[in-house]
């Protein structure tokens, strides 16, 4: 049914842009105002090369907004969609997609940037860039089995929402968006390690920075995805039914 979601995800964005001259854009300028300034400004300050930062902050900024924009939003997946569940008997899959289609156009949009920096500035090479549709994926499957797992819960429990919110902005200080994996210690190497949203990004910008992904983001990542789903729908097949009644 990719045609009713897609089409419902199109509507989401067209809504919130409502008479707007840019649109989707505007978030796309903010980020791109938000690179050229950070860029040269923390390159500097934390002694790394202006150009190879550049490249890391935009990329790490644009996929940050897409994996943290499905997480926080994955609590209102069914509690927004409470009049369709209500009233038209509709697989419960189809709001999941609905957002993921809505955050994956916007991340389309805002993809701009990273075109733009990485032709201006280019990595030292591309021969890894054939991994990155395999990474996305493997990313976007994470995404499904979280934003369906945080649903069904938060129908429940009104305040894992704000809990995730949260969460994800502790997130963003310690994991290496600003900053590089590569600036910590040994003793505190952890802190990448064991961060999944880390492996999760390091998997798409590492080919694009044209560096190899390490082995463990892939096994980190790969994990998830099975043990998450394998959860999630176990999760999902006993509580669905009680989705409408929660909400």
């Amino acid at each position: 049914m990719y045609p009713l979601w897609w089409a419902l995800a199109w509507q989401d964005i067209r809504q919130r842009y409502r008479r707007s001259v840019l649109g989707p854009f505007w978030i796309t300028l903010s980020t791109g105002v938000m690179v050229s300034a950070m860029g040269p400004l923390y390159g500097a300050l934390l002694g790394q090369d202006v150009g190879s930062y550049t490249q890391h902050l935009a990329v790490s900024l644009i996929l940050w907004m897409f994996i943290s924009g499905s997480i926080n939003e994955a609590g209102a997946v069914f509690i927004g969609s409470e009049g369709y569940i209500k009233q038209v008997a509709l697989p419960l899959s189809i709001y999941i997609y609905r957002m993921v289609a809505r955050n994956l156009a916007m991340f389309m949009h805002n993809l701009v940037i990273i075109v733009i920096v990485l032709f201006f500035m280019p990595p030292a090479n591309f021969s890894y860039i054939w991994l990155v549709p395999f990474g996305f994926c493997l990313v976007l499957g994470n995404l499904i089995w979280i934003i369906m797992l945080l649903g069904l819960i938060s129908t429940r429990f009104r305040d894992i929402p704000q809990l995730v919110a949260n969460l994800v902005q502790v997130a963003f200080f310690v994991s290496p968006i600003i900053w590089k994996a590569e600036m910590l210690t040994p003793k505190t190497r952890f802190v990448a390690d064991f961060n999944p949203l880390y492996h999760f990004m390091e998997i798409i910008r590492a080919p694009l920075l044209g560096e190899p992904i390490q082995l463990l983001s892939w096994l980190v990542s790969g994990f998830l995805f099975i043990f998450g789903c394998t959860l999630t729908f176990y999760a999902f097949v006993r509580l669905r039914s009680r989705v409408p009644y929660w909400i």
